[in-house]
């Protein structure tokens, strides 16, 4: 009677083995994390939504998380520690080729997806007179986080303008601690490149008067043409309170990236789901809005993903081949 008992239950445990492994055949989940950037800025938002686009199908998991921006992002992925991660294209550019802040190559970089343009949003307190690039002479400048894409950005552009940080008074602060001090009359200048509108900025014109710097186009042709990462751009008159005119400015380019490690079948997976919800994306931010199928490989600074790479080419796009 025992064994009669024993060999049935054998006999259901195994049979209840087997309906699991089918069933987890088909219902088992990846887990893909994604580093965005602090929560006032624009990364963060959008890679909430683009998390939960990616999660949609029901292949993955995709979860957003707050990071510290470009050059620590990529940094992590170097390291293997975060699966996707948001960057601008020049940083990009510079961790895969080991230049300006990267000591070293990070050669294991894989583009996933290029988003939005990133602005370089100079903004200026409007008692400080500041009519042009060499107006900063002298005035009290925020040019991002120490070692950030920001910063390097503000470099880039002080070496077209022939200003050096010794013709300034410098602060290395990020997007949340510029608005602070600005609030404070602690600063004149502050560098912020993100999407418009940008939530620090939006906050800080209710309370202060600040406009924007507005490049010529003589001086953004030669910034081009010396970093060919840059775009000339505009933002919008009335994208901020107190900004009535267009502002010409320069621009990046907002890229996701991978390690070469995360699998071909997970990347695509998170392309797929991002792409075919697109509607989602847009809804959480003016600036995803500008993310397309027809822009997914504009900007891209390091190679493509394989994952990524194989649902572009089912859609017809042209994979740039970066070596």
């Amino acid at each position: 009677m025992k064994q009669h008992k024993v060999a049935n239950l054998l006999s259901i445990t195994a049979l209840s083995v087997s309906l699991c492994a089918g069933f987890g055949v088909a219902q088992a989940k990846d887990y893909v994390s994604v580093a965005t950037g602090g929560t006032s800025g624009t990364y963060y938002p959008i890679g909430g939504a683009i998390a939960q686009a990616a999660s949609k199908s029901g292949a993955l998991q995709a979860t957003a998380e707050t990071g510290n921006a470009s050059v620590a992002n990529l940094n992590l992925l170097g390291k293997g520690e975060i699966e996707i991660a948001f960057a601008q294209n020049d940083t990009a550019f510079w961790a895969y080729n080991g230049q300006q802040m990267f000591k070293a190559p990070i050669k294991n970089l894989r583009a996933v997806a290029a988003l939005y343009p990133e602005h370089v949003q100079v903004v200026t307190a409007k008692d400080a007179k500041i009519a042009g690039v060499a107006d900063l002479k002298a005035k009290r400048v925020s040019v991002g986080a120490a070692g950030s894409g920001t910063e390097a950005d503000a470099r880039a552009i002080f070496d077209v303008a022939k200003l050096t940080y010794d013709d300034m008074k410098i602060d290395h602060l990020d997007f949340g601690a510029t608005t602070s001090r600005f609030k404070d009359n602690q600063i004149d200048v502050g560098f912020v490149v993100a999407g418009y509108p940008t939530a620090s900025i939006m906050d800080l014109t209710t309370t202060k008067d600040v406009g924007l710097l507005n490049f010529t186009p003589e001086f953004l042709a030669q910034l081009t043409k010396a970093h060919p990462y840059f775009v000339s751009s505009v933002i919008p008159a009335k994208t901020y309170r107190g900004v009535d005119q267009d502002t010409n400015t320069p621009a990046v380019v907002a890229i996701l990236v991978a390690h070469d490690k995360v699998p071909e079948n997970v990347v695509y997976e998170f392309v797929k789901g991002m792409y075919e919800n697109l509607d989602a994306i847009h809804a959480s931010h003016a600036t995803a809005k500008n993310i397309t199928l027809n822009s997914a490989l504009q900007g891209i600074t390091v190679p493509v993903h394989p994952g990524a790479a194989k649902y572009y080419k089912e859609k017809g796009l042209t994979v740039p081949d970066i070596k």
